[in-house]
């Protein structure tokens, strides 16, 4: 779009939605006209919202999750199990198993995994968080809940040594085949490590 065609905040609106996952220039602007188009029934409580959330939500300074409440929502839970602790990646992963309803322990966001190539490294995760945890001596488990990528595989190994010495118990989730899929569609590594967590 060009400068002719919109004025300055038009093109502000549409160089933050691009900013966005999975839009491109193109979604942004569409974004942005359906917005404009909808300016009191979508725009206006849409821009309230966002003031909103940006003033009032923070990450729980437990587990990492957003929410207006310290600790969040889930950290509050009764009737949860203290004593193990569900570690993820990042946030959409605590959501995605809190949506599920397959999980009433406890969660750890990592904020990401070690990537060595990315400049990722342990101090830029939540690890130290987590091990102080764990030496509370109140936690019994620690699921690893995360990509079975070799990021992941190395982020679990690297907890893990972070965690040896302290009487918890480390499992990862299964991996492998999903229900219903066809092994003509998985790749090598999934199949690999399918066999090896077969029961």
């Amino acid at each position: 779009m060009s400068q002719k065609s919109a004025g300055p905040e038009i093109l502000k609106m549409i160089e933050l939605i691009g900013k966005l996952p999975g839009l491109g220039p193109r979604s942004a602007r569409r974004a942005a006209l359906h917005l404009l188009k909808r300016k009191d029934q979508l725009l206006l409580p849409l821009a309230d919202a966002l003031a909103e959330a940006g003033n009032r939500i923070e990450q729980c300074k437990t587990c990492g999750n957003y929410d207006t409440l310290q600790p969040c929502a889930v950290c509050q839970s009764t009737g949860r199990d203290d004593s193990v602790i569900c570690v993820v990646e990042d946030v959409p992963d605590l959501w995605a198993l809190e949506r599920a309803s397959a999980f009433r322990g406890r969660y750890h966001v990592l904020g990401g995994v070690l990537s060595p190539l990315d400049g990722i490294e342990p101090e830029d995760l939540t690890i130290g968080m987590l091990v102080d945890r764990v030496k509370t001596g109140e936690v019994r488990e620690v699921i690893f809940a995360l990509s079975a990528t070799l990021d992941g595989q190395i982020t679990v190994d690297y907890v893990r040594d972070q965690l040896e010495g302290l009487d918890v118990t480390t499992t990862r989730l299964a991996q492998g085949v999903p229900h219903g899929g066809e092994l003509d569609h998985l790749d090598e590594g999934t199949l690999a490590a399918a066999m090896r967590s077969r029961r």
